[in-house]
């Protein structure tokens, strides 16, 4: 009897999204180079904190302006796109710091960065940028998600840029995109006014 009852369902919160503006303020908070870079690559990718951590120089594609994710959540490989600005940031990054085999070395040179790194410095940027939203660094991920379906990226582009194995997981981009929403109007905003 036990077998048959089944699970409650799992409470589904929807994810933090933060305004292209905001994304922006983080970015130029920050003026480290190597955090600044950091905090684009994930943005403009979509990645998560660890697949940031664990990039390596080989795995930027500058030529097909991809981002080759290794061994990304569940053991899959996948490709994500590599937006110009970026890329011009990196450059820069690799004049200063000449990094050899991982993007972002960690206090080790032959150790890649921390995760727990990555989440401090985005919330240093995020308290100097005076961002009162409860956002964590895997925010970046949510909002890269949110502004490609609201500049009218297809739902499965975004699935797969995103390495997601079910398009259901991606939909819920939908709710949290003003693609839609912007064309409602509030009933308040109809209504006549009373002259009081």
């Amino acid at each position: 009897m036990v077998e048959k009852i089944r699970h409650p369902r799992a409470k589904r919160k929807l994810p933090i999204v933060l305004d292209l503006s905001e994304v922006e303020s983080l970015l130029a908070v920050t003026t480290n180079l190597k955090h600044k870079a950091i905090l684009m690559i994930t943005y403009s990718s979509g990645l998560r904190a660890s697949e940031t951590a664990r990039l390596k120089i080989t795995d930027i594609d500058s030529k097909r302006m991809m981002v080759r994710i290794t061994q990304g959540k569940g053991g899959k490989d996948r490709y994500s796109i590599l937006s110009q600005r970026t890329l011009e940031h990196l450059r820069q990054y690799w004049r200063k710091y000449h990094p050899k085999e991982w993007l972002f070395p960690g206090a080790k040179e032959k150790d890649h960065l921390s995760s727990y790194s990555i989440q401090q410095l985005f919330y240093k940027a995020k308290k100097q940028a005076g961002i009162t939203k409860p956002a964590s660094v895997h925010t970046l991920r949510h909002s890269f998600a949110t502004h490609l379906i609201e500049a009218g990226t297809s739902l499965h582009h975004v699935q797969l840029l995103l390495g997601h194995r079910s398009p259901t997981t991606t939909t819920v981009y939908l709710h949290v995109s003003r693609l839609n929403l912007a064309q409602v109007t509030s009933p308040l905003d109809k209504a006549v006014p009373q002259i009081s």
